[in-house]
């Protein structure tokens, strides 16, 4: 967190062309159903948003640093179905099953227990929702990523390794049998 709060204001310098290639790269499989409930949980400055903004009723942005919130918000004004909240995505305030697509994006790799993390996105996820998590391969190789995806209940449906990304990307679903 005291990363993120320090290196708040450079974020979007330092890693935004990074960042937009593998929100476009996540998107590529994905079809974004209209009027959709979208979290970002670890959202950063926000540079999900223009990504998503048009499809969804609501995108939801969380993240534990209120330095990046601060950055995000500057993004987030001009939408007006973006919600901001500081939250630690192990312990969202959010209902089960209410959330049409999740977005666990350069997230996973900082948090201390990441299986924990992926099992509070499918419980705040629907039954028949999208969950897109990636994972920096620095940290996780193909088959660790897949093994913790399994593990938290989530069936992989398309499964990104290619050279050009610094991260593994994983389009999931929940297992019907959990």
């Amino acid at each position: 967190m005291r990363h993120y709060n320090h290196s708040a204001k450079v974020y979007d310098t330092q890693y935004s062309q990074e960042q937009n290639s593998k929100i476009k790269t996540t998107l590529e499989s994905l079809q974004l159903k209209k009027q959709s409930l979208i979290l970002d949980a670890g959202c950063g400055t926000g540079l999900f948003f223009p990504y998503i903004a048009e499809t969804a009723k609501l995108i939801v942005g969380t993240d534990i640093s209120a330095g990046i919130l601060r950055e995000a918000k500057k993004k987030a004004k001009q939408y007006l179905n973006v919600a901001l909240l500081r939250v630690d995505a192990d312990h969202t305030p959010f209902p089960s099953r209410i959330f049409d697509t999740v977005f666990a994006v350069t997230l996973l790799q900082n948090m201390p227990v990441p299986h924990l993390t992926l099992v509070e996105m499918r419980r705040v996820s629907k039954n028949d929702a999208f969950i897109v998590a990636t994972g920096l391969k620095k940290t996780f190789s193909k088959d660790e990523f897949a093994e913790l995806l399994r593990k938290a209940g989530l069936e992989i449906l398309v499964m990104k390794t290619d050279d050009q990304q610094k991260e593994n990307i994983a389009l999931c679903t929940k297992h019907c049998t959990r």
